[in-house]
């Protein structure tokens, strides 16, 4: 028992630094890292949730101290996702919890993909069917904010992320925002649909604290760590950390998976 929360805690402190850096609320380590341990899909699902608030909560803070945050994406985009994610736990109770497993690996993996694709070719992908050159309204930009909030706030309460593995992409295809601001608004928006999702996950009895608790108490750590990293990194060199990471377990996160749906 004391070997399983220790290695809960060290993956607690992993996620925390993969939520700085990649802005996606870290349960791409814990998750699959609980699951080794042998929760079961349900539980892996839920009790992540706990440890993405106070990881998202730090790496905010750390962000808006050096002036990475925009406010206005991330409340607009977290306001949304935290009526959406309602939603999507309610989902989340009546689907095989193995197919959800398996979709978090193949949106990991999709995410991978943009993010190395934009590092090689400097814009991020998709971006060449849009007009880069035309500015976005505010009025436009506020309806691309709520639309991509409600997007990433299902996915949160569904698969037990933060939504950041929408948000990231979305914002470099959309808004056209530079990597440290989009890993810095995003986690406003992380830590607001997160609450929605974690009391959605309690009702449901989807959280087992003996995973949730130490996952809680590494983020912290693990947070100021990775946004350490970020404020220092040059953008190409975030993209193919991003990318790399998000590969490695996005291909041990399906292949694990996809055996036990099958």
């Amino acid at each position: 028992m004391i070997v399983r929360s220790l290695v809960v805690l060290a993956a607690g402190v992993g996620s925390g630094a993969l939520s700085a850096i990649l802005g996606v609320g870290g349960a791409v380590v814990s998750t699959p890292a609980i699951r080794a341990l042998g929760a079961s899909p349900e539980l892996a699902l839920g009790s992540t949730v706990p440890a993405i608030i106070p990881s998202a909560i730090v790496g905010t803070i750390r962000y808006h101290r050096l002036g990475l945050v925009d406010w206005k994406v991330g409340l607009w985009c977290g306001g949304a996702g935290a009526i959406s994610a309602a939603g999507g736990v309610w989902t989340s109770t009546v689907v095989d919890a193995h197919w959800l497993m398996v979709a978090t690996a193949a949106l990991m993996l999709y995410s991978a993909f943009s993010v190395l694709r934009s590092a090689r070719t400097g814009v991020a992908p998709l971006v060449a069917l849009v007009d880069t050159a035309a500015p976005i309204e505010r009025r436009a930009q506020i309806g691309w904010l709520v639309a991509i909030g409600l997007g990433a706030g299902f996915t949160a309460g569904l698969l037990g992320v933060g939504g950041g593995l929408i948000m990231v992409p979305a914002f470099t295809l959309v808004l056209r925002m530079q990597v440290k601001e989009i890993i810095a608004s995003s986690l406003v928006a992380v830590a607001m649909m997160s609450v929605t999702s974690l009391i959605g996950h309690l009702i449901a009895g989807h959280i087992d604290w003996t995973y949730a608790l130490p996952l809680a108490v590494g983020v912290i750590p693990g947070a100021r760590l990775g946004s350490r990293f970020t404020a220092g990194a040059s953008d190409r060199t975030m993209k193919l950390v991003c990318g790399a990471l998000l590969v490695v377990f996005g291909i041990y996160y399906l292949t694990t998976e996809l055996q036990g749906a099958l």
